[in-house]
């Protein structure tokens, strides 16, 4: 195991290396390591950490992909709490993950990496807060796949969570969600270069994670953003072949897939998509009865009007599952041209709303400190 960090936060990656997790599919994955970045100072108590999951294809910085909400006067001020961010399992930005040398075979998992869910993520994730000796987080937030994180810790580990902030997120995946990961999927896996998840000596399936992050792209996006960003304008430099995408939609979907190759796994790719998909909070319960254990963790849930992919019905199932549970939440549907991507993008709106949220749960736990 790793050393236990100063309680004094930076923005340096880190790495916690612990021996074996146990996975929901019955498997053992270990020794697995976890990438973390941490802002901010631990207070005395211990009582100000907040742990903010990333979405699909994030990482622990969290100051780069949410910059406008982490940091100095920001929703997740770091002049007040101790902010903790971690690349999920599965990933491909420090933590365990298919690229991860397995040590069985001394090479790459690839498809060799056992499946994965959201559920293990906050197993591996509550590894790392026990390592840095916080006995309960004053919150757990996160957008689209960070919010099904979050909402998993308040059913595995509701005792560990005072709230829980779930942005753009849904308790489960609808057929449609999962059919657009699914040809995803394909595309990666029918690129000739995948070979059986074993690339890593050769050349990527870049032709086909490009074509999955373009389907995913689309589905960030809104009707309306996407009139008012193309058009139907054509490229200024238009393509001499048929087909070549010419018009300006086109050329930016391909910068978008061929900028993506760059920075992510196609393995991690198929991996962390299945485990959104498995996702179900109402699998073997009701909501209500699923969150019945959760009724002392405060909730704030945010969606968005033009959000598509992550439509605000499925926030509302969330919040009247809370509410038939006897859970204290609140709930706001923003107005936004930019879809799903209005989590990251519409923080003019969300600051005011996850700040104050924070501040009266930060104000509960230092007045339960005094009694």
């Amino acid at each position: 195991m790793t050393e236990k960090p100063p309680v004094d936060g930076c923005s340096e990656t880190k790495q916690f290396t612990f021996a074996s997790l146990p996975l929901e599919s019955g498997e053992i994955l270990g020794p697995v390591t976890l990438a973390y970045e941490t802002w901010g100072t631990l207070n005395r108590e211990r009582s100000n950490a907040i742990l903010i999951c990333h979405a699909l294809t994030g990482n622990a910085h969290a100051t780069s992909w949410w910059e406008t909400m982490v940091g100095q006067g920001k929703a997740f001020d770091t002049e007040r709490y101790f902010v903790i961010c971690s690349n999920v399992i599965g990933g491909c930005h420090g933590s365990t993950g298919p690229s991860s040398q397995n040590p069985t075979t001394g090479k790459p998992y690839g498809l060799d990496f056992p499946v994965i869910t959201i559920g293990d993520m906050a197993a591996a994730q509550e590894q790392l807060i026990n390592h840095l000796g916080i006995e309960k987080l004053l919150a757990v937030a996160g957008g689209s796949m960070g919010g099904m994180q979050a909402l998993s810790w308040t059913v595995k580990f509701p005792s560990r969570v005072k709230s829980a902030v779930v942005i753009a997120s849904a308790v489960r995946h609808s057929p449609q969600q999962i059919a657009f990961n699914e040809v995803g999927r394909q595309a990666i896996m029918a690129d000739p270069h995948f070979n059986k998840g074993q690339y890593y000596n050769g050349n990527p399936p870049e032709r086909g994670l490009a074509t999955a992050r373009m389907v995913g792209h689309i589905t960030y996006m809104s009707d309306q953003s996407m009139e008012g960003k193309f058009g139907r304008r054509f490229r200024e430099n238009r393509s001499a072949t048929k087909f070549g995408g010419d018009f300006a939609v086109a050329g930016y979907l391909q910068y978008k897939g061929d900028a993506f190759v760059q920075r992510f796994d196609a393995n991690s790719y198929l991996y962390i998509t299945q485990a959104v998909d498995l996702f179900d909070l109402t699998a073997l319960k009701t909501l209500p009865e699923m969150l019945q254990d959760s009724r002392g963790i405060s909730f704030l849930v945010l969606s968005f009007r033009s959000d598509w992919l992550y439509p605000s019905a499925q926030s509302k199932e969330l919040v009247r599952g809370c509410k038939l549970a006897g859970i204290d939440v609140t709930y706001a549907e923003l107005s936004s041209t930019y879809g799903h991507d209005a989590f990251l993008l519409e923080t003019e709106e969300e600051t005011p709303l996850v700040g104050h949220f924070l501040r009266r749960i930060a104000g509960s736990v230092e007045i339960a400190g005094h009694v």
